[in-house]
């Protein structure tokens, strides 16, 4: 059965910036098992199935302010040696529906124009999260991805500050 109506999607890619080594960043980005490390809209989470690793599923809730309260989501990779992670949104109560991310963690290339060293040494890794996601009936495409972009704006924006923090401390 065919249907007339089109699935609208959008997406947006964040790119931000860390003083602090790629090992560093990467630790903490990795860990599935446990977002509500940098994850400021994370009250708590639990694996469903899995280790931490490729396939595992795990729920999480979310802090009040939130309209939603929690979200089943599947880590469908996790590259270590490219640094990596995929995850997708596979249920919940929200309207982030068909969500898919992907972070990426690189190393500054040797010839860009403007490249940072970190305290701990190397060059500053620039972190890349992406995503798609479809529009929810109701909603237009502008509300959907401002929504979005806010989540992953504010969860760069902590990692950043955690990561920079952590090798202060060091």
């Amino acid at each position: 059965m065919k249907t007339s109506q089109k699935q609208h999607v959008c997406g947006s890619t964040s790119v931000q910036t860390i003083n602090a080594p790629l090992p560093l960043v990467w630790s903490i980005v990795r860990r599935f098992d446990n977002p509500k490390t940098y994850k400021q809209f994370v009250k708590t989470c639990e694996l469903r199935s899995g280790d931490g690793g490729k396939g595992s599923v795990r729920e999480v809730t979310v802090v009040s302010d939130l309209p939603a309260s929690f979200s089943l989501e599947r880590l469908d990779e996790l590259d270590d040696e490219s640094h990596v992670m995929v995850i997708s949104i596979i249920g919940g109560d929200h309207r982030l529906v068909n969500y898919r991310s992907k972070t990426m963690v690189f190393v500054a290339a040797e010839e860009e124009t403007v490249v940072v060293e970190s305290s701990g040494g190397g060059r500053v890794p620039p972190l890349v999260e992406s995503y798609v996601v479809d529009v929810p009936e109701g909603n237009t495409e502008e509300e959907t991805t401002l929504f979005a972009n806010t989540i992953v704006g504010c969860n760069l924006r902590s990692l950043a500050k955690l990561s920079e923090k952590m090798v202060d401390l060091t």
